[in-house]
């Protein structure tokens, strides 16, 4: 097991599982493994300290030769001292909580740095693609909606940390309240959320499946649902492209599990809304969105770059 400087742990915790990877030297994933999350800030700390510990141990890698953890949570960071504010998810409310200094404590004095979950995806992507990942979103399609980017191979946090947070772009302000106090929010219409509220599970299996099966059997209403929730998603990615005109939108998050058929359906909605318009035609945007790799864990490996000092 490649071992020594350049080596470290990412974990990606989120409200339900700490997805944990051993990134050796070379920048190869050799060991990953997922732990169920304890909520709370000493629950979070004690399932995280389990997830590196277990990992290393599967490695035959000592903590003292990694350089270093990094951690991914949602919520509000400050990448400087690696605490966490308002992490609803995993129990962490009220004032700051040092969450880097608690980890590293635990682990014996092992260099810990915390950076949002989406930002250490949109790390974990473009290192995933090599060369061809400098520039990227990573578009996270879950319970709400926003992106992590990385512009030529730096990590766009923004002045206040909101880059990439275009959830919270109104796109009708008639539309339906949103949680951030606006209305008509992108988020509001193509997150996973909004899918699961406008076609509710009823077999007990995720929404966005259900759905996309009753689609492809035919069902007109779930063809119609099917049909603005892609076109929604693709609105999103034009808002990016527009924005930041990166050469790669990457689709994660939960509904990102949909496989081929989601990519298929926000690729004929990308073409539809350029088919009036040679400027957004000549920009080829369904040719720039893909989905996240399902074998790879992207957010726990951007996690580990961040432990091992290698993000700016």
């Amino acid at each position: 097991m490649p071992s020594g400087p350049g080596s470290a742990v990412g974990l990606d915790i989120g409200g339900t599982k700490v997805l944990a990877a051993y990134l050796g030297p070379d920048g190869a994933v050799h060991e990953s493994l997922r732990l169920p999350t304890v909520r709370g800030p000493q629950g979070v700390v004690a399932s995280a300290a389990r997830a590196v510990r277990e990992v290393l141990r599967r490695g035959g890698v000592d903590a003292a030769d990694v350089d270093g953890v990094g951690v991914g949570v949602p919520g509000l960071v400050d990448p400087d001292d690696g605490s966490v504010t308002h992490a609803v998810n995993l129990g962490i409310e009220g004032g700051r909580f040092a969450l880097a200094d608690a980890l590293s404590t635990e682990l014996g004095g092992v260099p810990v740095r915390v950076d949002n979950d989406l930002n250490v995806a949109a790390l974990g992507a473009s290192h995933v693609r090599g060369g061809d990942g400098a520039d990227l979103a990573f578009l996270a399609l879950g319970t709400g909606l926003a992106a992590g980017i990385v512009l030529g191979g730096e990590l766009r946090r923004g002045v206040s940390g909101a880059a990439g947070e275009i959830g919270h772009i109104p796109i009708d302000p008639q539309g339906p309240p949103c949680a951030c106090g606006q209305r008509g929010c992108v988020e509001v219409y193509a997150s996973g959320s909004a899918l699961s509220a406008r076609w509710p599970a009823r077999h007990g299996r995720p929404a966005p499946a259900e759905l996309f099966e009753a689609a492809a059997a035919g069902d007109p209403e779930a063809v119609r649902v099917k049909a603005e929730f892609a076109d929604a998603v693709a609105s999103a990615v034009r808002i990016l492209e527009l924005t930041v005109d990166v050469r790669h939108v990457v689709l994660g998050g939960g509904v990102s599990a949909l496989g081929q058929p989601l990519l298929d359906a926000v690729r004929e909605a990308l073409d539809a809304q350029s088919s009036s318009s040679p400027f957004l035609s000549s920009l080829r945007l369904a040719e720039r969105v893909s989905l996240a790799p399902a074998d790879v864990p992207v957010a726990a490996v951007g996690a580990a770059l961040v432990g091992r000092r290698k993000v700016l």
